[in-house]
């Protein structure tokens, strides 16, 4: 394997001095690593009578093509395991680059796990950059990423070196230090609003834990503690910190019973906060290896609250529900989507099918591009915020496979109270909209079908709703998408696609004012 760096620069950027220890660390792969680097080349060409997504008496038709180079990479070797792809966006208008479209868009998303002490010092780290929601009212994100309503540029980037220590079969000690950043890119996403809004912030968190070992057969025990520090340039500092301890019983080699008590305190910045007790009961039943159902119920300083996790696996389906409350910000959900990977969805249903995990693997990515499904579901629940807020969570997907016929399903549902002063948040959405996103529900559903018409040919089709309501302004929003394809394979590296998508929705702007687009799209994509 050969590695080339490029020239080093008089004055390198902070950036990249973040980036110097996972340099290092690929430098330092041993030459028996397995490498697989797939660059890429992606060719589409879009009609759509609305290319702006405005209303009828403002809307405009055009013809947009797209390049887009890209590569994908995968290194797995003993103590190092890298996942990234990255691709860059070039567009063409036929009447020429409006108001609210782009020329250029650049995408990356990437993961590394390492081992630098053998069973003892490890490290995580991760980087993306992206469009996101700028709020959950208006059209929300498609593949139409030439546009700019309702949408921001978002990095990320991660770096978590990790301390495990093992003190033999009594017990386990996790200590990890993470340092992260988010970031909106400051492009106009509505009518001129620029994102800048969203505070740029960098974190630095703590994360200790004591786990009981294997000499504690029916009765676990666990320790652990939490804070994170956060620099932000508009909101001034915060602070979490979390203090628990947990216990679990196991009743039957199936039934466990667990207990949880703890203490929370939150520095909000601006002169707010809050603290106080936790509590929660609850069971963990695997009455097999392919069911789970986890659940418990408690109180914390701001209320009752429980938690959910249960998953079903059969030999032509995989089911899955999740049900979770807890404060949070959009910071946060960025750097740990609150999405369904649909990956991992997937995984799980090919598992029966492909044992082999990296076979597995494989085939489910060619899925997903055959079938046109999204890297994550239920991805509209994010969106622009500086505040903390109470966010009541519940999701539930399914995937289902026989014969030539599969589908995926997914539905969310979801509440965000804001705990903190809107004043951080006036800017994001202008004067006139800045209580918009206050408290928040969130309802939809996503489903697709493909039909498999031979070896190289498939009939997909797709519906996503969605319905965004403001408790605070009284605001209702809905959004459709209705999308109709054909796929081709040609060769193991070739795919073609042919695809038709109508949507409406409201603007999110009020006085009801609404667009409908209808498009036709036909793409090429490569492997080379």
């Amino acid at each position: 394997m050969t590695i080339t760096t490029a020239k080093q620069q008089p004055r390198p950027s902070r950036r990249l001095l973040r980036l110097t220890p996972l340099a290092a660390m690929v430098l330092a792969l041993p030459a028996h690593a397995d490498w697989r680097v797939v660059p890429t080349l992606s060719t589409t060409a879009t009609y759509t009578d609305n290319v702006d997504l405005r209303d009828d008496t403002l809307k405009r038709s055009d013809l947009v093509t797209q390049v887009a180079p890209g590569v994908t990479v995968v290194g797995k070797g003993r103590r190092l395991s890298v996942s990234a792809s990255a691709a860059w966006h070039q567009y063409a208008f036929l009447h020429g680059t409006g108001r609210r479209t782009v020329d250029n868009q650049r995408q990356y998303n990437g993961a590394l796990r390492g081992e630098l002490a053998e069973d003892l010092l490890f490290i995580d780290a991760s980087a993306s950059r992206g469009q996101r929601s700028a709020s959950a009212f208006g059209p929300q994100l498609s593949n139409d990423l030439y546009a700019l309503g309702n949408r921001a540029e978002i990095e990320t980037w991660s770096i978590s070196p990790y301390l495990v220590q093992r003190f033999g079969n009594t017990a386990s000690m996790q200590l990890r230090y993470t340092r992260d950043g988010v970031d909106a890119s400051g492009r106009d996403a509505l009518d001129g609003i620029t994102r800048r809004g969203f505070n740029k912030s960098h974190g630095e968190s703590v994360n200790a834990t004591l786990a009981s070992g294997s000499a504690f057969d029916a009765l676990g025990w666990g320790l652990s503690y939490y804070r994170q520090d956060l620099e932000s340039e508009r909101i001034g500092d915060s602070s979490t910190q979390s203090l628990s301890a947990n216990l679990s019983y196991r009743v039957t080699p199936r039934l466990s019973l667990t207990a949880n008590a703890g203490y929370d305190r939150y520095d909000f910045g601006l002169g707010s906060g809050d603290a106080g007790r936790n509590w929660s009961g609850g069971f963990v039943w695997k009455p097999s290896t392919r069911t789970s159902l986890q659940a418990s119920l408690g109180r914390h300083y701001y209320g009752q609250t429980g938690s959910l996790l249960a998953s079903h696996r059969s030999r032509h389906t995989v089911w899955s529900v999740n049900y979770s409350d807890a404060v949070t910000n959009s910071r946060q959900q960025f750097l740990l989507p609150s999405t369904i990977d649909t990956a991992a969805l997937l995984d799980r249903l090919f598992a029966a099918s492909f044992p082999d995990p990296v076979e597995r693997q494989r085939m489910v990515a060619a899925y997903i591009q055959a079938s046109g499904l999204p890297p994550s579901l239920a991805d509209s629940v994010n969106f622009l915020s500086n505040r903390y807020m109470r966010q009541k969570l519940l999701q539930a997907s399914s995937a289902y496979r026989r014969g030539r016929s599969s589908a995926v399903l997914s539905l969310y549902a979801s509440e965000r109270i804001a705990l903190t002063d809107s004043q951080s948040d006036s800017e994001l959405l202008g004067s006139q909209l800045s209580s918009l996103n206050d408290n928040v529900r969130q309802r939809g559903v996503d489903a697709s079908y493909t039909y498999q018409l031979n070896r190289r040919s498939s009939v997909i089709a797709s519906w996503d709703l969605r319905r965004s309501h403001s408790i605070t302004t009284g605001l209702v929003d809905h959004q459709r998408t209705l999308r109709l394809g054909l796929t081709r394979r040609y060769g193991d590296k070739v795919l073609g696609a042919l695809e038709l998508r109508r949507r409406s929705g409201d603007l999110g702007l009020g006085a009801g004012a609404t667009y409908q687009e209808n498009a036709v799209t036909a793409s090429l994509s490569m492997q080379l």
